[in-house]
Order: structure tokens, then C-alpha cells, then sequence
């Protein structure tokens, strides 16, 4: 699997090109959701799924799309999926190493031959917001991750917008779909739009056209 390099790996690149993209004041975070992860800096992700279960490890993944794309998307692209300015961050590897580098250099930040390549946000955002968005990066799909399902998904969608199909059956069948969807990282999990198109089909009077519209923005992002 292609991974990025991790000597060139950075949250955000130089200041002149930050400041291109608009404010680059660190937005607060919101993390209260989350339990809480103590002091001391950890070395590795304490918001897997495999730690703190299903409903913990998809909070994070929220917190960490909302702080991502309030702190990090300038550079690294909406979605994580770069255009070129600064380092895919999807192919930063999900275990130990690539958990203890991340929270180097989001904690300290990167300057080369005196120019900042990346602010340091660990004292400004903390701990928790951290591993949020480390928890998100991990979780994106690979390239081309929902290319073998994209006329199925389609069709579904198109189910779900006519208000059409058994609720339950479509979402076991989105949820199926889920669980193959491979990640950049190596990490198990993915957040896909099949995924968030399963979870917005909750029973509620909106629950169809939530989870539709949870799929358009997916199959529209996969072009």
C-alpha cells in the first residue's frame, strides 16, 4: 500500500501559504463527548474502536471531522484527500509509529531552516482534540474505495429519496457495504458514506432523506 513520507508529513505548510487560505488561528475543539485521556501525552490512539467501542470510536471520528476541517483542510484538502499543496495525511500508517509521530508533531509543530511548516496546536487544542483528528484522518477511505459499489449505492440512494425500500434491509445492506470499505491507513475501520448513510437511518420521520443525502455528498466526492 502507497504511503506518504514521513519525513514530509505536516498539518500545515508554510505560514505565507496558510495565510493564503484565510485565518489560521486554531479553532477550538470541542471534545466533552470524549472520555477523558489524562496529563501525559500517550503515544498511541486511545479512541480506537477496539479500546473504547463502537459509540466512543464514532464520536471521535465526528469531533475529529469537525476539528480537521476547522484546523487542517486549508492545507491538507477537504476530506483529507490533498491536492498537492501539503502531504496526504490518509497514508500515515494507523499503529504505534505513525500514532507517536502524529503526536509530535501536532503537539510541537515543524519549522525547517527557520521557516514554520506547521504551527503547533497540542497546547492550544490538547489531547483530546488530538486523537479526534487523528482518529478521523485514519478512518478515510482509500482511493477508489467505493468504486465497486458506487451503482448499488446510487440505487439505494434513489430508493431512499423516493421515500421507497425497507428501512432495516437497507440499512443492514449500507451497514454490509460498511464493513468492506478499506482505509488508507491500515486502520480496520472506515469512515465511508455508506457508513454515515447506515447511521442516519435511525427510525425518524427525516431518517431517509438524511442518509440520501449522506450518499450524494459520498458518490459526489468519489468523482
Amino acid at each position: 500500500m502507497k504511503r506518504a513520507p514521513i519525513a514530509g508529513l505536516a498539518l500545515c505548510v508554510t505560514a505565507s501559504l496558510a495565510f493564503a487560505h484565510g485565518d489560521v488561528a486554531p479553532q477550538p475543539v470541542n471534545t466533552d463527548a470524549l472520555p477523558d485521556v489524562g496529563e501525559e501525552w500517550l503515544i498511541e490512539n486511545p479512541y480506537r474502536a477496539d479500546k473504547v467501542g463502537e459509540e466512543v470510536w464514532w464520536q471521535a471520528v465526528l469531533i475529529g471531522d469537525s476539528g480537521y476541517n476547522q484546523n487542517c483542510a486549508r492545507c491538507h484538502g477537504l476530506g483529507v484527500v490533498s491536492g498537492g499543496l501539503a502531504p496526504d495525511l490518509r497514508f500515515l500508517e494507523a499503529a504505534e509509529y505513525g500514532d507517536e509521530w502524529f503526536a509530535e508533531r501536532f503537539r510541537h509543530g515543524y519549522t525547517q531552516d527557520g521557516t514554520t511548516k506547521m504551527p503547533a496546536f497540542g497546547e492550544i487544542l490538547g489531547q483530546k482534540a488530538a486523537w479526534a483528528i487523528r482518529t478521523y484522518i485514519e478512518t478515510r477511505p482509500e482511493d477508489g474505495a467505493l468504486e465497486a459499489h458506487k451503482d448499488r449505492l446510487g440505487a439505494i440512494r434513489d430508493q431512499l429519496m423516493a421515500g421507497d425500500g425497507d428501512e432495516a434491509a437497507l440499512k443492514a445492506e449500507l451497514m454490509e457495504i460498511a464493513a468492506g470499505i478499506v482505509t488508507a491507513s491500515g486502520a480496520p475501520k472506515a469512515d465511508s458514506a455508506a457508513l454515515r448513510a447506515a447511521l442516519a437511518l435511525d427510525g425518524s420521520p427525516a431518517a431517509k432523506k438524511h442518509a440520501a443525502e449522506m450518499l450524494t455528498i459520498g458518490l459526489s466526492a468519489a468523482h
